[in-house]
């Protein structure tokens, strides 16, 4: 089966990316962020959707960049409960009806119980694991994936932190385990700055990981 790839930290060189055929494009709508997106997303190629990464944004927020950029998914940062996103998901019901997905992000280290995630099981499409850090995503840095061996959750993910050009064989690794493994987030470690991605770089990572 094919790896969906991920590409977020989106900025600058958008076509060259889009023509490599991810599933996904992340675009980060937090102004703190180096790669804040606030520019015009080009017509991308069909099957590529487009991912909108807020952080403790408001819901009225959420839903002007869903209609401004035509976002497919919401990635969610910070401190959401679960009501929080049963009320995203109705607005979003009531302004767009349907076509949309909402994935909530939980940063792990090596002590990360799984078991908080459960509040948000059956009211998310996806969780993303990504590394605990100082920043809301881009630390470059990997967490120990032995730990998702105690994700024991239906609800697929997508795995996020530090993914790099050295990660394939362990990627291939657990790509065939019985991980419910949505997605492969790449960012920070695919770039010569940020909002800047290497395009041979990505293009070697891609091959290489669709070779058994």
């Amino acid at each position: 089966m094919k790896t969906i790839l991920k590409i977020c930290g989106m900025k600058h060189n958008l076509a060259e990316v889009a023509a490599l055929q991810p599933g996904y494009l992340g675009f980060i709508l937090y102004g703190k962020s180096p790669r804040y997106f606030d520019g015009d997303i080009p017509a991308l190629p069909p099957g590529i959707k487009k991912v909108g990464v807020f952080v403790d944004a408001t819901v009225q927020e959420i839903l002007e960049k869903v209609e401004k950029y035509g976002l497919d998914v919401i990635q969610l940062h910070g401190n959401q409960t679960k009501e929080f996103v049963l009320n995203l998901n109705m607005a979003l019901r009531l302004k767009f009806w349907e076509g949309y997905e909402v994935w909530k992000v939980f940063q792990v280290d090596n002590g990360f119980d799984f078991s908080t995630t459960y509040d948000f099981v059956n009211k998310v499409d996806a969780f993303l694991f990504d590394t605990k850090g100082d920043f809301h995503g881009g630390n470059g840095v990997s967490f120990d994936w032995e730990i998702l061996q105690n994700y024991k959750y239906a609800t697929p993910f997508i795995l996020s932190g530090g993914v790099g050009p050295e990660n394939v064989d362990k990627l291939k690794k657990i790509l065939k385990s019985n991980l419910p493994i949505r997605a492969i987030d790449v960012n920070s470690r695919f770039e010569t700055e940020p909002g800047m991605k290497d395009i041979s770089k990505l293009r070697h990572f891609i091959e290489e990981l669709s070779h058994d």
